[in-house]
């Protein structure tokens, strides 16, 4: 076996580059071959860029049958292989590993097919998540998850990661809106998962399985998504808060009320000012804000949002808006969706976090995140899907001030086990990558953990498709047990780093 899930060492052969070179040249142009150090930097890391590592080589095939040529081959001599997309990941999930291959699936970038009367849409795994809607628009159709990043991120990684987004709380996750993948096993055949264009097939699950595999499991060549019709009226509603706490139980009113809005978010002071100083979408000073969007037809979106105004009035909201028009209604959202890099401007360097709690647990974990941030002395920003419980706290930090990353990291640590310790998990959508690693070992017993190795060795069973990823190694789950003991804490992983 190349990788050991007991010990988590790797036993990849120290291959030779020129050999290799001349191998993939042999399967694909040679232009598609990537090995100068000029021209590996981009591959380096994903999002999380403060995890880096340079592959050997990276190759970028523009066929189905050159990426069987090139897993094979990595099959035969032992080479770990990492499928990459558009690298917007969060948790370092295509982070190259020793003797490692990065596969690009950028060339795999076409829209091959969609079927209005069907409503599906099959695409290639490099296709942008916002292509996808932009292509079904003439049909009055559109894919629903949209996350954040959906103007750059691809849908062969949403798989993966099994995405979500705003509007994920009325119309689920990636793994809900998939009906087939093709993917290539690790011993390079193709494979057909799903039912395509049926809605079910027999036998097991497959597809669910995939979703959130994180490239461990195979590598997603084809996506048939399910596309649904365009709602006839859509309309925001924004209240303003002087406490998060009240926000929190009007997340928590509206839906025990029985309405389901299309998307519901909510974003602290920190955030809000951020926001609004670079997309200036008109939101008022609080410390706390709500955006609820209903959906449906204009008699319905008007009943629904007169219970909304009563529940926001009851717990407390100060300004109330509702938007005018479709362009007011998109610049609202353009806000929130732009919070991530509106943060950016205004801290040199800043930590994601992506946990998920109860509902009902929001007002007691930001007041608990607000004492991590006196602690540590690090801010952070908190901006979440409200509605189904996912947090994406940013800690603003600056690299160049020793110690101020190795203070975020212990801060996201201490969240996301305090998500785990509330009845919730430590990742909504961003995955584990080599991120969460450690909390892994906090989140699952050393049982449930040997069973995701054992399905990780079922199917790539030399265990070369993205290894080290996504399950910690059961010795480092022991040792962080053993330490969680007699030091009171968790220490951070062996990551490379720049």
């Amino acid at each position: 076996m190349a990788f050991d899930p007991l010990s988590g060492q790797f036993d990849f052969n120290d291959w030779d580059k020129q050999q290799v070179l001349q191998a993939m040249c042999t399967f694909m142009p040679s232009q598609n071959v990537l090995h100068l150090p000029s021209q590996l930097g981009p591959y380096e890391c994903d999002g999380l860029s403060a995890y880096r590592k340079v592959p050997k080589m990276v190759v970028l095939p523009e066929t189905i049958e050159q990426c069987q040529q090139v897993v094979r081959y990595c099959q035969q001599h032992s080479i770990p292989l990492i499928a990459r997309g558009a690298g917007t990941g969060l948790a370092g999930g295509v982070l190259p590993v020793e003797q490692a291959i990065v596969l690009s699936l950028a060339k795999f970038n076409q829209i091959t097919r969609i079927d209005p009367l069907q409503r599906i849409a099959i695409v290639q795994p490099g296709v942008r998540n916002l292509a996808i809607s932009e292509a079904a628009a003439q049909y009055g159709l559109y894919y629903a998850p949209d996350p954040s990043s959906q103007i750059a991120c691809s849908i062969g990684g949403n798989v993966a990661e099994n995405s979500g987004g705003v509007h994920s709380l009325k119309y689920g996750l990636t793994v809900n809106n998939v009906l087939g993948l093709k993917i290539i096993n690790s011993d390079g055949e193709l494979l057909d998962i799903g039912g395509g264009e049926c809605m079910d097939s027999p036998g097991y699950d497959l597809l669910a399985l995939m979703h959130g595999s994180e490239g461990l499991l195979g590598i997603i060549v084809e996506v048939t998504l399910r596309l649904i019709p365009k709602p006839p009226s859509a309309q925001v509603i924004l209240a303003a808060f002087n406490e998060i706490v009240d926000a929190g139980k009007a997340v928590r009113d509206i839906i025990s009320g029985g309405i389901i809005p299309a998307g519901l978010e909510m974003m602290d002071k920190l955030a809000i000012q951020a926001a609004e100083d670079f997309v200036h979408a008109g939101y008022p000073l609080a410390q706390a804000l709500l955006l609820c969007e209903l959906d449906g037809t204009q008699s319905d979106i008007d009943q629904q949002m007169e219970k909304v105004k009563q529940i926001l009035n009851d717990c407390n909201a100060h300004d109330i808006r509702l938007s005018k028009d479709d362009q007011q209604r998109a610049l609202f959202w353009a806000g929130r969706k732009a919070a991530f890099p509106a943060v950016g401007r205004i801290s040199p360097d800043y930590y994601c976090m992506d946990g998920t709690i109860p509902r009902q647990a929001l007002p007691e974990v930001l007041g608990q995140i607000s004492q991590f941030s006196e602690h540590y002395g690090l801010a952070v920003a908190n901006v979440f899907h409200a509605g189904d419980g996912n947090l994406h706290p940013l800690i603003l930090y600056d690299a160049n001030k020793p110690g101020d990353l190795q203070k975020a990291e212990n801060f996201g640590g201490d969240i996301l086990r305090l998500c785990v310790d509330m009845g919730g998990t430590i990742t909504g959508e961003h995955g584990v990558g080599v991120e969460k690693l450690d909390q892994m070992c906090h989140q699952f017993q050393t049982a449930e953990l040997r069973q995701f190795h054992q399905i990780k060795a079922q199917l790539d069973h030399t265990g070369i498709l993205n290894p080290g990823k996504a399950i910690p190694s059961l010795h480092r789950c022991a040792e962080l047990g053993a330490m969680h003991v007699h030091n009171g804490q968790l220490p951070h992983p062996e990551i490379p780093r720049f």
